[in-house]
């Protein structure tokens, strides 16, 4: 199972937020070029990159973050955060991004997600399931649908999609665990490979994530709290 931990950016800054709620950032490093520096080098090999100005803002804001950190790291980046045109793409594959995570886009625009898929190949993409309730919200976690989760995913995977990132939103920051069941009603229902995300809080929650045959756990405020020491992640490293 990959460990990735998650940079999360606003106004170029690390912040973690609780639930998606932008009122409740908190800033945990002004550069997040060394924060990811220290990930390497504790071992760490992949990262997951959010613009969550580009998110609220519907394109690509903290480029320049994901290019300082692609030139000054060797980490493997997922990068997601307003994608919502091919120009968005390039700008992010250009940046140094090695995958890109289509979460929005990927509901509103189902035609140009399928181009993307076709032209840059299914794996370099990663489709984004982030829910509430089940249910897909989209723009930062701003905005609803009534997309329940699995057939959102299933949609995807029969159009070659291998890679999904599922956060459930109301897990998100809080360090109260993950969404077991979510992710193993999931994992029962479509043969993908599933990253979790949103809840992580010790390494009994690794433990457990590795278990159920999760590809993938993002940690974000496990980590900067303090919650999981670099020396628990070596034994998944």
């Amino acid at each position: 199972m990959k460990i990735i931990p998650a940079i999360d950016i606003i106004d170029g800054k690390c912040v973690r937020l609780s639930k998606g709620d932008y009122d409740t950032k908190k800033i945990y490093n002004e550069n997040p070029v060394e924060v990811a520096k220290e990930f390497e080098a504790n071992g760490i090999k992949y990262l997951h990159l959010v613009d969550l100005d580009g998110a609220k803002s519907r394109t690509i804001v903290n480029a320049k973050v994901l290019e300082k950190i692609a030139n000054e790291t060797n980490l493997k980046i997922d990068f997601g955060g307003g994608i919502k045109s091919e120009k968005d793409l390039e700008t992010a594959f250009n940046a140094g991004a090695n995958q890109i995570t289509i979460g929005s886009i990927a509901v509103e625009n189902r035609e140009i997600c399928l181009d993307w898929i076709s032209k840059y190949g299914a794996e370099k993409i990663i489709l984004g399931a982030d829910c509430l309730d089940r249910k897909i919200k989209t723009s930062g976690w701003l905005t609803d649908s009534n997309l329940d989760v699995i057939n959102f995913i299933q949609s995807y995977q029969k159009v070659g999609i291998q890679s999904v990132i599922c956060t459930d939103i109301s897990k998100d920051g809080m360090l109260e665990g993950p969404s077991f069941q979510l992710y193993e009603d999931i994992l029962n229902d479509c043969k993908i490979d599933l990253i979790a995300s949103g809840g992580i809080s010790n390494a009994a929650d690794l433990e457990q994530l590795k278990k159920i045959n999760c590809s993938g756990a993002i940690i974000g405020k496990a980590l900067y709290e303090n919650k999981i020491s670099f020396k628990e992640l070596q034994k998944f490293l």
